[in-house]
C-alpha cells in the first residue's frame, strides 16, 4: 500500500538554522535575506527529497506559553536574536503562503506542541477509535488532562496509509518518532540530512523514541533552561533509563530502596532532583493535542502561484533558485514572453496539478519547447537577409555585439556567429557557417568602426575571440556584466542570466536546454541554427535592455565616468595582456617538484615515526584518530566539522609546542600543496601552441577594485618561503627580452597618510624612512636606531591591520604579544597617530548615514549591514568601511597607471597597431601592487623611465608615491 505522506515543518528550528549558517546576504535595496535563502534552499530540497502529499509550516507566536507559566525561568537565559532574524519572518511567511502552503500557530503553545497536535491529528482523521477487549498497553491508554490542564496525547488507534515526517533542525521532536513517524534533520548545513526512525533513534541514543522525555528530565537542556537533575548528564541519564525504563520506574526504584546498579553518588543526586526531574519532564513533553483547526484538504499539495514566486525571488536576487521550482517548465509562457511580462498567472501557472498521490512534478530536468512571443529575432542565413540586416547596421550609431562560440578558451574557441541588437526585442544572428564573418568587410567595418558605440556583457572575451577571427573591434562604451558590478561589488554574480534576472525577473533559456545534460549532451556547433540564433539573440536582447537602466543608475551615483574612463578603457588592455601571455620554464618545474617530492618523503617517515604508525596524512579522518585518539593531544579550543575536530592549518597552529608531529605535518602541507597547486598544476595549464600561461584577469570579482586572476590565480604565489620564491623563477622572458617589475612601495599605507591626514605618518614618508621602523619608534618610545627587528614586526602588523579593522585579540595572534600588550599596543599607537583614530571614528560614522563609502575615484562599497543589531554582522561592515576607501582607491590607481603606462609605451614606441604578441614591449601581469612586463633588452631602460614616470604621477596624494623598478631574466630576479 502507497502510504500518503503528510510532512510538518519547524518553521523556527530552520528560520534560526538559515540565519546563522549563511554569512550576510541584502538585496539591491539592503534588505537582509540571508535566512529567507536558507528557508528556501530547505523548502525547495524537502519538496524534492520527500514528495510531500500534504504540507503545513508551524512557527512559534509572540504570545507566553503554558511552560512560561509553570515555570519563570523557562528559557529565561536565552540571548535575545537580532531584530534583522526576526524582519526576515514576514518574508518567510509570504514565500510559503506563494507555494499554497498553510502556516500552523497557536498563542500559548510552542511550533512543537503544533508539530506534535497535527502529526497526531493526520494518523487520526476520520478514524473512530476501537479498542479491542484484549488490546495491548498502547492502545488501552486513553487521552488525559495532566495537573496543568494541558491535554498529552496518549495513541491509541491509528491509520496505516499515511506518514508523517517533521522537519527540524532541533531532536526534541525525537521523543514524536514511532512506526508512522520520522523526524528528517539537518546535521551540517543545508545538503547533509538524516531522517530518524525508531531504529536510529535508539542507535544513536540506546532509548526507544517515548523515553526521549524522561532522557530530558533527567539531564536537563540548557537551550531550554530546563533544569534537569543537577548532576546527571547525558551518559548516566542513558545508563539509567536502559535499566529502569522510565522515570517513574526509576523513582520508583529510589523510593523501594531497590537501587542495585545506581551508584551512591547518583542515588543522592535523584533523590535531591525529584521535584526538578519532574518539573522537567512536564516542560520536555511535547503536547499533542493543542486545541489546533486545521483543514487537511488546505494542506494538500496542489501547487504554487508561480507568477508571485518567481516575483518574489527575483525582488530578494534568488535566481540559482529560480530554476530549483517545482514545473518550472510552465514559467515560460506565463511569467515573460521575453518581455512581455504577464500581470496575472494563468490557471495553468497558478495552479499545477500532479500526479495520483497529489506529490509534486519535478520537471526540472525536462526540457521544453521555448516560445519566443512577442519578440523578433532574425536568423541570417540567406543573401537578401544578409543584404537588409547590412543596410539597417551601418544606420546605427550604437548597437549590442554578442559572440557565440564552441569554447570557453577565447583563443581557441571556434567562431560560430555574431548577435546584434540596436532595437528592444529585435534582434539578428550572423551565422559563421553561412557567412564567413571574418572575410566579410561591411560587417569588419562595422565592428572596427570607434566612432560606433558598442556594448556587450562580458566585452574582454568577445573582444578576444573577434581578434582571433582577425576583427580589431573597437567602439565599446558599456560592459553590463561590469555595470552590475558596480552597482552591486558586494556580488559575485554578474553573469547575463542572474543580472536579468534580478533586474526583470526573467529566467533566461539555459544553455543545457540546447545542448543536454550528462551522458546525452551534444556539442554546441550541433544544435540546430535556427534554436542557436534565438539563445544568442535573447542574449544580445536582454543586454540591450540593461544598457540604459544601468547606465543612468551609474550616473545618478556618480559611477558612469568610472565606468566609462576607467573600467571600460581598461578592457583592451587586459585582453593584451592575456593575448601575450607569460613564458613559464616547464623543466624548471619539474626539478623543483622533483625536489619538493623528496623533501615530503624524508617529512613522511618523520611524522610516522612521530607516530608510531604510517597513516594517509592527506586524510583528515586518519589524522584526527593519530593526533586525538593515539597521542591523545588535547581538543580543547579546537574547531569542529561536521565528522568531528578539525585539522585545518588554523587549528594546527594552536598545537604547535604540543607535539613535534604538529610542526612536521605543518610543513608536510605547506609542501604538498605547493607541489598540487603550483609545480604540478601550472605546466598542466602552459598552451602548447605558444609555450606561455594565458591567465584570465577578472574585473568583477573583488569588492575593492582590485584585479583578481584564474586559470590559473597567478595572485597567490607565495613568496615567503624560499620554495615559494623558487617558482617565480619559472616565468621567464623570450630570448632577447627581459622582465621588468614596477611594484608600489606601501602604496596603501600612503594613501592611508593622504585620506586620514595623520601628521606622524605624513612627515615620515616625506623623509623617506622606514614607516614601520618610525611608527615602533614613535608609538614604544624607542631611538628610530634602537627599534629591533621583532618590534618592527609587531609595528608592521598594526600598520597594515589597523587598516583592516585589526584589534587587540588579531594582533595578539599575529605576534606574540599578549592580549593585554596587544591592547597597550593599540592604544599607544591611537595617541600617536591621532589622525587614523579620527579617520576610522569619521568613516564609520558617515558610512552609518550614508550606508556607503567611496574611494578617491568615486568607487563605492554598499554596507547595509553597518546599522545591524547582530554585532557580527556590524563589525565586518565596520572593517569593510575603514578598508574600501583605502584598498580600493590603490586598486583605481593601479588600473589608472596600466592605461597610462600602456598608452605613452604604444606612443613613444609607435606600437598601437601591433598585436601584442610581437611587440617589443607588452603588459603581462598584474599582481597586487606590482606590473611585469616584457621587454626587448634594447629598450629596458627607455620603459623603465616611462613605467616609474607614469606610475609615480597617476595622481597627487598628501605623500610621494614611490616606484621600485626591478629587471631580470625571471620573475624573481626582477625583486
Amino acid at each position: 500500500m502507497t502510504k500518503e505522506k503528510f510532512v510538518i515543518i519547524d518553521g523556527n528550528a530552520l528560520l534560526h538554522r538559515a540565519f546563522h549558517a549563511l554569512p550576510p546576504l541584502t538585496t539591491k535595496d539592503g534588505v537582509l535575506v540571508n535566512a529567507v535563502y536558507g528557508f528556501a534552499l530547505t523548502f525547495l530540497k524537502v519538496l524534492k527529497d520527500l514528495k510531500p502529499t500534504f504540507l503545513a509550516v508551524t512557527f512559534d507566536t509572540k504570545a507566553p506559553t503554558f511552560r512560561d507559566e509553570m515555570y519563570e525561568d523557562y528559557k529565561a537565559h536565552r540571548i535575545k536574536q537580532p531584530q534583522e532574524l526576526y524582519d526576515q519572518i514576514p518574508l518567510i511567511k509570504e514565500m510559503i503562503s506563494a507555494f499554497n502552503v498553510p502556516v500552523v500557530e497557536k498563542d500559548g503553545f510552542e511550533a512543537d506542541d503544533v508539530i506534535g497536535t497535527l502529526a497526531r491529528m493526520a494518523l487520526k482523521r476520520k478514524i473512530t477509535p476501537v479498542i479491542p477487549a484484549k488490546a495491548g498497553i498502547q492502545q488501552k491508554k486513553k487521552q488525559k488532562i495532566d495537573s496543568f490542564g494541558v491535554s498529552v496525547w496518549i495513541p491509541d488507534q491509528v491509520r496505516d496509509d499515511t506518514e508523517v515526517i517533521i522537519v527540524t533542525g532541533d531532536l526534541d521532536a525525537l521523543q514524536l518518532v514511532d512506526e508512522h513517524t520520522k523526524v528528517y534533520t539537518f546535521r551540517k548545513g543545508f545538503t547533509d540530512t538524516m531522517i530518524y526512525d525508531t531504529d536510529a533513534v535508539k542507535e544513536r541514543f540506546g532509548l526507544a523514541p517515548e523515553q526521549m522525555i524522561d532522557y530530558k528530565a533527567l539531564r536537563g537542556d540548557p537551550s531550554d533552561n530546563i533544569p534537569g537533575v543537577r548532576g546527571i548528564g547525558e551518559k548516566t541519564a542513558a545508563e539509567l533509563l536502559q535499566k529502569f525504563t522510565t522515570l517513574k520506574d526509576i523513582y520508583r526504584a529510589v523510593e523501594s530502596g531497590k537501587t542495585e546498579g545506581i551508584k551512591p553518588g547518583v542515588l543522592e543526586k535523584l533523590k535531591s532532583g525529584k521535584k526538578d526531574a519532574y518539573l522537567s519532564q512536564k516542560l520536555a513533553t511535547i503536547v499533542r493535542n493543542a486545541p489546533v483547526d486545521f483543514d487537511f484538504e488546505a494542506a494538500r499539495v496542489r501547487g504554487g502561484d508561480m507568477h508571485t514566486l518567481v516575483n518574489l525571488f527575483h525582488q530578494w536576487g534568488f535566481q540559482s533558485l529560480v530554476s530549483k521550482i517545482p514545473s518550472l517548465p510552465t514559467l515560460e509562457s506565463d511569467i515573460s514572453s521575453h518581455g512581455q511580462e504577464s500581470t496575472t498567472p494563468t490557471t495553468k501557472s497558478a495552479q499545477y496539478r500532479s500526479p495520483a498521490q497529489g506529490s509534486l512534478l519535478f520537471s526540472s530536468t525536462v526540457k521544453s519547447k521555448r516560445e519566443w512571443k512577442g519578440v523578433r529575432y532574425t536568423l541570417i542565413d540567406d543573401e537578401e537577409k544578409f543584404n537588409e540586416f547590412i543596410a539597417a547596421l551601418k544606420k546605427q550609431t550604437a548597437f549590442v555585439v554578442d559572440t557565440e562560440t564552441d569554447s570557453l578558451n577565447p583563443f581557441h574557441a571556434r567562431l560560430l556567429g555574431i548577435s546584434f541588437c540596436w532595437e528592444k526585442g529585435e534582434a539578428y544572428y550572423l551565422a559563421n557557417s553561412k557567412f564567413e564573418i571574418r572575410n566579410s568587410k561591411p560587417v569588419r567595418d562595422a565592428l572596427e568602426n570607434p566612432s560606433t558605440k558598442k556594448y556587450g556583457h562580458n566585452v574582454k572575451y568577445d573582444l578576444e575571440v573577434l581578434r582571433t577571427n582577425g576583427i580589431q573591434a573597437r567602439g565599446f562604451t558599456c560592459d553590463t556584466m561590469i555595470a552590475s558590478y558596480l552597482l552591486n561589488p558586494g556580488s559575485r554574480q554578474h553573469n547575463l542570466d542572474t543580472v536579468v534576472f534580478t533586474e526583470f525577473g526573467v529566467q533566461m533559456q539555459p544553455l543545457s536546454d540546447l545542448i543536454g545534460k550528462g551522458k546525452d549532451q551534444i556539442a554546441v556547433d550541433q544544435v540546430p541554427l535556427p534554436d542557436l540564433a534565438n539563445y544568442s539573440c535573447e542574449d544580445a536582447d536582454y543586454t540591450f535592455r540593461l544598457v540604459r537602466p544601468f547606465q543612468e543608475r551609474l550616473a545618478e551615483r556618480d559611477n558612469l565616468t568610472l565606468l566609462e574612463t576607467l573600467e571600460m578603457p581598461l578592457i583592451p588592455i587586459l585582453a593584451d595582456m592575456e593575448e601575450a601571455g607569460v613564458k613559464i620554464d616547464v623543466d624548471a618545474l619539474a626539478a623543483q617538484a622533483k625536489k619538493v617530492k623528496g623533501l615530503l618523503k624524508k617529512l613522511e617517515a618523520k611524522i610516522y615515526q612521530a607516530a608510531g604508525q604510517e597513516f594517509n596524512i592527506n586524510s583528515p579522518l586518519q589524522m584526527k584518530k593519530i593526533l586525538f585518539e593515539k597521542l591523545m593531544l588535547s581538543t580543547a579550543g579546537l574547531g569542529k566539522t561536521k565528522t568531528g575536530i578539525s585539522t585545518a592549518v588554523g587549528e594546527l597552529e594552536k598545537l604547535k609546542g604540543k607535539h613535534p608531529i604538529i610542526e612536521f605535518i605543518m610543513e608536510y602541507r605547506e609542501l604538498f600543496k605547493l607541489l598540487s597547486t603550483y609545480l604540478e598544476a601550472l605546466p598542466e595549464q602552459v598552451d602548447p601552441d605558444t609555450g606561455r600561461i594565458h591567465t584570465d584577469f577578472n574585473q568583477t570579482v573583488a569588492a575593492t577594485g582590485r584585479l583578481s586572476s584564474s586559470n590559473p590565480n597567478l595572485q597567490n604565489i607565495p613568496i615567503r618561503t624560499e620554495l615559494g620564491r623558487d617558482i617565480r623563477t619559472a616565468f621567464i622572458a623570450e630570448r632577447g627580452f627581459s622582465l621588468l617589475s614596477a611594484d608600489y612601495s606601501q602604496i596603501e599605507l600612503r594613501i592611508a597618510a593622504s585620506l586620514t591626514g595623520d601628521a606622524a605618518m605624513i612627515t615620515s614618508f616625506h623623509r623617506h624612512e622606514d614607516i614601520h621602523r618610525r611608527t615602533a619608534s614613535n608609538v614604544l618610545g624607542v631611538p628610530y636606531e634602537e627599534v629591533t627587528s621583532n618590534l618592527r614586526r609587531q609595528a608592521k602588523a598594526i600598520n597594515f591591520g589597523i587598516l583592516y579593522g585589526l584589534g587587540a585579540r588579531g594582533l595578539a595572534e599575529g605576534t606574540e604579544l599578549t592580549y593585554d600588550e596587544a591592547k597597550d599596543f593599540i592604544d599607544r599607537y591611537f595617541r600617536v597617530h591621532k589622525g587614523i583614530k579620527a579617520y576610522v571614528d569619521k568613516t564609520i560614522f558617515e558610512a552609518r548615514g550614508k550606508g556607503y563609502v567611496e574611494t578617491l575615484f568615486g568607487r563605492r562599497r554598499y554596507l547595509p549591514e553597518i546599522a545591524a543589531e547582530h554585532p557580527g554582522l556590524r563589525a565586518a561592515a565596520e572593517r569593510m568601511a575603514i578598508n574600501h576607501p583605502i584598498q580600493g582607491t590603490a586598486a583605481d590607481l593601479m588600473k589608472k597607471a596600466m592605461l597610462q603606462v600602456d598608452a605613452r609605451i604604444k606612443k613613444e614606441l609607435g606600437l598601437s597597431d601591433v598585436p601584442p604578441a610581437v611587440r617589443p614591449a607588452r603588459m603581462l601581469l598584474q599582481v597586487h601592487d606590482e606590473l611585469v612586463l616584457e621587454v626587448k633588452d634594447d629598450l629596458v631602460g627607455t620603459v623603465s623611465k616611462i613605467i616609474k614616470e607614469e606610475m609615480e604621477s597617476v595622481t597627487t596624494l598628501k605623500v610621494p608615491i614611490e616606484v621600485r623598478v626591478g629587471v631580470g631574466k625571471n620573475w624573481e630576479e626582477c625583486k
